[in-house]
């Protein structure tokens, strides 16, 4: 017929196996991310101590505000029917951006913060209060924004004389400087240096008295 095109003409493949034959089964990886700068994880700089209990992986928006250990909470939804049918649904915390003063920075923040942590900051007496709380309970709702926040907190010159007085209530020394601390630093690693170069003693021969 006139009207009709040979097989090699046409585009659709004539078998199973060379339509098949093009496709993989290995998902190819991308090369950008579709997480939001906001969502990722947030890390401390080196010059402050870890967090001892690590950012939240679970609820990554928590690393950037006091949250005070709120999460998603999952539950139902029972109708009030006759079935009383459950629907999967979830909670979220009540998150509001505050403006909440330090008197130790001297300086409003904007925070983001829920209303459970904020209720803690008020019966704390303040927010520095709250910061400075070493019970592990407190250390632990902290999370790594608190975390930072704290130690923020604790290098200002109004924390550190508190602290001083503190020292000097308990009888306890004073802590040495950064520079003394380094100067200590390097002579206990110069002494072990030392101490693995210099073999006289180890290889020393000792002689058996009896023998001799």
């Amino acid at each position: 017929m006139a009207g009709l095109q040979p097989r090699s003409a046409l585009s659709v493949p004539f078998s199973l196996s060379s339509a098949f034959r093009n496709l993989s089964l290995t998902a190819s990886k991308r090369s950008f991310s579709t997480t939001l700068a906001t969502q990722k994880t947030k890390q401390l700089p080196d010059y402050i101590p870890p967090y001892p209990y690590g950012p939240n992986y679970v609820y990554k928006q928590s690393n950037s505000g006091l949250y005070g250990g709120a999460m998603i909470q999952f539950g139902n939804k029972i109708s009030k029917g006759r079935n009383e049918g459950k629907t999967r649904r979830f909670w979220k915390p009540n998150v509001r951006r505050k403006k909440i003063y330090s008197e130790a920075l001297e300086e409003w923040l904007f925070i983001k913060v829920t209303r459970k942590a904020l209720r803690t900051i008020r019966k704390s007496g303040g927010l520095d209060n709250y910061l400075l709380d070493d019970r592990p309970g407190r250390v632990k709702e902290l999370g790594v924004f608190g975390w930072q926040l704290r130690w923020k907190v604790m290098q200002t010159e109004k924390i550190q004389e508190q602290f001083r007085q503190e020292r000097k209530r308990l009888g306890l020394p004073e802590p040495p400087s950064f520079e003394e601390w380094v100067a200590q630093k390097e002579a206990e690693i110069k002494a072990q240096a030392e101490d693995l170069t210099n073999i006289t003693e180890i290889t020393k021969p000792t002689y058996n008295e009896k023998q001799y």
